[in-house]
């Protein structure tokens, strides 16, 4: 893991879109992040991440934002991966 002091911050989309899409199977990470990751990630849901407004013709909602990196159709395997990735850990 790398030496980093500064935590992974977790955006979930919770705007109509990414909840319909499958952003509400999302609200799962609130159990496991904390349990997996201790104090080393912080999860917070945000109304809307906006991303699906970009070009909703080809939206990959549910939208995840782990730090700058955006998870497009999010689910708890991928944005796990993603923190994973974040944290240094194989």
């Amino acid at each position: 893991m790398e030496n980093n002091t500064e935590k992974v911050s977790v955006k979930v989309c919770m705007g109509t879109t990414c909840f319909v899409m499958g952003g509400g199977n999302l609200q799962e990470l609130n159990e496991i992040i904390p349990k997996k990751y201790g104090d080393k990630v912080e999860i917070l849901p945000v109304n809307c991440l906006g991303l699906c407004s970009i070009n909703w013709e080809y939206s990959k909602a549910p939208y995840v934002k782990v730090d700058d990196e955006v998870v497009n159709e999010a689910t708890v395997e991928r944005v796990i991966e993603a923190i994973d990735k974040r944290l240094g850990i194989n």
